[in-house]
This record gives C-alpha cells, structure tokens and sequence, in this order.
C-alpha cells in the first residue's frame, strides 16, 4: 500500500471541497462530498476537511454568539426571547434525552438542526467553549456522514452528479419536515409512550 502524498493538486482538491463544506446549513455536503469523489480524495480526507470547516465554523462563529448573548442580557425584550428559546432548546433535547444539558441531547441538536444551534444550546446549559463545540462539533459529523454516505450511495445509482446532489438536498429540506408533520398527528399518549 502506498502512503498518500500530499501533492499540489491534492491540496488544491481539498481547499475546493473545503469552500463548498463553509456553505451554512449543509448545503454544500453533497457537492462537497461529490467534488471529493471525482477528485480523488480518500473518506478519511475528506472527513478531516468538513472537521476543519466545522472548526472554522466554531473561530467565527463563538465571537458573534457571545456579543449576541451579551445583547440578550442587556434587553429586556431580548432577554425575555433568550428565556423562550432557552426553554424550546430544552423541550427538543428533552425528547432525546432526560436533560437538555446532558451531551447526548446537545449532540442530537447539533445533528438534527445545525451545529450553531447546538452550541447555542450548549452554551445556555452552561458549557464552555470546549466542551461545547465537542458537543455541536459531535452531532454535526455524525449529520455529515449521513449525508455523505447518502450521497455517494445514490451515486452508485444515479451517475449524474447534478441529480444526485438535488435530490439529497430535496431530502435534506423535505424530509425533517415530513417527520415533523408524521409526529405532530400522532396521539400525544403514543408521543409519550415514544419518551418513556
């Protein structure tokens, strides 16, 4: 077996791909993860480079939250809004977990919203920037190799690239919100059965 090198178009591959992983709320998975693919960039690679992008993403992310939160307790409407959305973070973790601030329900956050809202709701359970990340960082690869697994699925399948990405995305937007209606007509006593 030969040892990977590190060549310049390797790391021209990876910055490309890395570009696409920045865009906000997962949009730029498939075609990340596709552009790997036909660039030749091995799964572990191409895992360490969404790693980064989400480590990116905490550097430039973690200032903004904390001049928001800082915002927040200065307003008394903010506040009151900091308050609601704190319990809503809670309600949602709750349904994973017994706690909002256990790591299992923040990582949940982060995987099935975005890894902002994840370490936003680690940050209001009183997690510091470390642990919080871990937990939003956590959550978010898992979501990543969901999707990146998907994709390349459906692209054994279907050998057009554009396609699959378009359908990966439909279901990346489609597919929460289909779950969502299925469990909002569900008797509450079987939504409660479902917690216990």
């Amino acid at each position: 077996m030969t040892e990977p090198t590190f060549t310049a178009p390797a790391i021209s591959a990876a910055l490309s791909v890395l570009k696409l992983f920045l865009i906000p709320v997962g949009g730029g998975i498939p075609a990340g993860v596709l552009l790997a693919k036909s660039s030749g960039l091995a799964w572990p690679l191409m895992a360490l480079v969404y790693l980064v992008s989400d480590i990116i993403l905490a550097v430039v992310f973690e200032p903004i939250l904390r001049v928001l939160a800082l915002i927040c307790g200065k307003i008394r409407f903010l506040r009151r809004f900091a308050a609601a959305m704190k319990e809503a973070n809670a309600r949602h973790a709750a349904q994973y977990q017994g706690t909002a601030a256990g790591p299992i329900g923040l990582i949940l956050i982060a995987f099935g919203v975005d890894p902002m809202t994840g370490r936003a709701s680690a940050l209001a359970a009183g997690h510091g920037f470390v642990a919080g990340w871990a937990f939003a960082i956590a959550g978010d690869m898992l979501y990543f190799g969901v999707i990146a697994y998907s994709t390349l699925s459906l692209n054994r399948y279907i050998k057009d690239p554009e396609t699959t990405m378009l359908i990966i995305l439909a279901l990346m937007f489609l597919l929460p919100v289909v779950i969502r209606r299925i469990r909002s007509r569900r008797p509450a006593s079987v939504a409660r059965e479902d917690l216990a």
